[in-house]
């Protein structure tokens, strides 16, 4: 069902098929609604927008708008996302994410496997508050206008939908390869063997959206639940988890994408998901439905 669910917001977000024959990128009325993930704008494929590219276009422009009076904040893409975080935290990166997709789906190559040190995850939460909000707004040029530092330097799905399709889709574009493209092509690089190795390195360590729903975890509406009388910490759970997290240490933790995999694999039906207003514990339970 989850799989399903991926595929769906895969093909939803990017299901412009006819760059294919006219070699545009589709700029419809619809561009202007942000998707709950990480979705390259200048994806040739793209039918809607990134909100973090999103939000980093207002805040780049910041301080040329206010000088003439216009107020523009990003308010409704931060509200947007906010209010999914608020309903579901991290859910959206499990169910939703196509690049999460990916990287489950090249971690089920055969290789030796390896786990990251938990303290690497807090990168994320840099990446958030450095390269998505403060340095558009700090770093400008003479005219007031700040840089999409996140997208320009460091993210890699604007790299895997957007750079190198266009090479192919704009053979002009060629010529303008340099230094910065160059960069970008090692990251993806690196990150996509890290893929192969790791639990959903991106996830964990860079993702600045994923950072974001993740501090809605202990206060949003659906709220993962674990049975402590039924749990043995037998690790089935923490083995099977994309995210290497021991979810009966803290059920809600802010790197839990409430994928369900745990609750599926339990065999004590220790762990369900239910519905519940901040960290109450009065709620109906959403769990006993199995994949």
């Amino acid at each position: 069902m989850r799989r399903c669910f991926q595929l769906f917001w895969l093909f939803l977000a990017n299901g412009y098929l006819f760059f294919l024959k006219d070699s545009k990128i589709y700029q419809g009325p619809i561009k202007g609604i942000c998707v709950p993930f990480l979705n390259c704008y200048s994806c040739p494929a793209a039918v809607a927008s990134c909100p973090i590219g999103a939000l980093q276009h207002f805040l780049s422009r910041i301080r040329p708008s206010l000088k003439v009076g216009i107020y523009q904040f990003g308010l409704f893409v931060i509200g947007g996302i906010g209010l999914i975080g608020i309903l579901v935290g991290r859910m959206v990166c499990g169910w939703a994410c196509p690049f999460g997709l990916l990287q489950e789906m090249l971690y089920k190559i055969p290789s030796p496997k390896f786990h990251l040190p938990p303290f690497l995850r807090f990168i994320k939460y840099g990446v958030l508050i450095f390269f998505v909000f403060l340095l558009p707004i700090l770093i400008v040029d003479k005219m007031g206008y700040g840089q999409s530092w996140f997208c320009r330097y460091l993210c890699p799905v604007g790299t895997l939908e957007a750079g190198i399709p266009a090479l192919f889709l704009f053979p002009s574009l060629r010529r303008q390869i340099g230094l910065l493209f160059f960069n970008k092509v090692f990251i993806l690089s690196v990150l996509l063997v890290m893929m192969v190795l790791f639990k959903r390195p991106f996830c964990r360590l860079l993702c600045p959206l994923g950072a974001f729903y993740g501090l809605f975890n202990h206060v949003s509406l659906v709220q993962m639940e674990v049975d402590k009388n039924r749990c043995t910490k037998c690790n089935l759970c923490y083995e099977k988890c994309p995210m290497g997290i021991k979810i009966y240490e803290g059920p809600n933790q802010v790197d839990c994408i409430r994928c369900l995999i745990c609750r599926d694999v339990c065999p004590f039906q220790a762990i369900s998901l239910r519905m519940s207003l901040g960290n109450s514990h009065k709620g109906g339970r959403l769990g006993t439905c199995r994949n």
